[in-house]
């Protein structure tokens, strides 16, 4: 495999993760799927944390829709040019580090404006949070908090190192098909590197929902929304100065892994990659901004 080949491959395996995880489809056989039930999803997660009323439900469901009618009209062509750039350039093998650079930049650049759109919906939703509600609230993220940090801080390093190794593999293998061993033992030191990571993801957490939850205090006093603004677009800097610094190692210590990964692959691999991506691709074309029938009903 010749370096041209190997920096095209890095690429779209790069960024079609990227695209994988901001449309939270990890867990998901379909796009579609994810895309139109993605209301319902959001409501259970938060009822994760707090029981909420009928008429809670009801607003949050309809700020949803309009939300998804919104992205999916205005934001979806983006990333469907996005998507059809990258396969062009990977097509051509004429990506470089600096297109890479870009097409990072870009992906991660539709995040503010979906932010920026939530914003008034989570403001609308925890300013209409009973003082019990907060507390249910407040007691169901303690209880999440211990039980992260049982289970990911009971083991010690090394056990925590091998878990880690275990489920990168697995996610790796949802693209590549399965690792050859060269590909497992780089996966195994690219672990055993990430030294302190889950400590500090933990404490970062810790962090930001420490500050959540006073913000959550001044709930009915002016000002409020910029408060919530400021908890979704700072939340690496809320997280803390050694969360800032571990994530911007992580980003190089990823794009290392997947380059090592990849170097180490072979055709099979590469045309596993390839038919993902295009299966993405082609849920991609298919969305609609029409809501899944349950949800219309609902």
């Amino acid at each position: 495999m010749n370096r041209q080949t190997v920096t095209a491959n890095k690429s779209l395996l790069w960024s079609t993760l990227l695209l994988a995880a901001l449309l939270v489809l990890s867990g998901c056989s379909s796009t579609r799927m994810a895309y139109r039930y993605a209301d319902w999803g959001v409501v259970w997660w938060v009822e994760d944390y707090v029981t909420l009323t009928d008429a809670q439900k009801t607003q949050l469901y309809e700020d949803l829709d309009e939300l998804r009618g919104w992205h999916c009209a205005k934001e979806l062509p983006k990333y469907q040019v996005w998507l059809n750039t990258l396969e062009t350039d990977v097509r051509q093998q004429n990506i470089t580090p600096e297109a890479l650079s870009q097409h990072q930049d870009e992906l991660l650049g539709f995040f503010p404006p979906l932010l920026s759109r939530a914003t008034p919906i989570a403001t609308r939703l925890l300013t209409s949070l009973t003082d019990a509600q907060v507390r249910e609230l407040t007691e169901n993220m303690a209880e999440r908090q211990r039980e992260l940090e049982q289970e990911y801080l009971g083991e010690d390093p090394a056990a925590t190192a091998v878990a880690r190794a275990e489920r990168t593999s697995e996610r790796l293998e949802r693209w590549l098909g399965d690792l050859n061993d060269n590909q497992r033992a780089i996966v195994t030191r690219w672990s055993a590197q990430r030294d302190r990571q889950t400590e500090i993801w933990l404490q970062g957490r810790r962090n930001w929902q420490l500050t959540f939850l006073e913000a959550l205090e001044r709930r009915q006093e002016p000002g409020f929304e910029q408060e919530v603004a400021r908890l979704l677009n700072e939340s690496t800097s809320i997280r803390g100065e050694e969360y800032e610094a571990m994530m911007a190692r992580s980003r190089v210590a990823l794009n290392t892994l997947i380059h090592g990964v990849v170097a180490a692959g072979d055709t099979a691999q590469l045309a596993h990659l390839k038919n993902r991506a295009a299966e993405l691709n082609r849920d991609f074309e298919a969305l609609t901004c029409s809501p899944g029938p349950e949800i219309a009903e609902s």
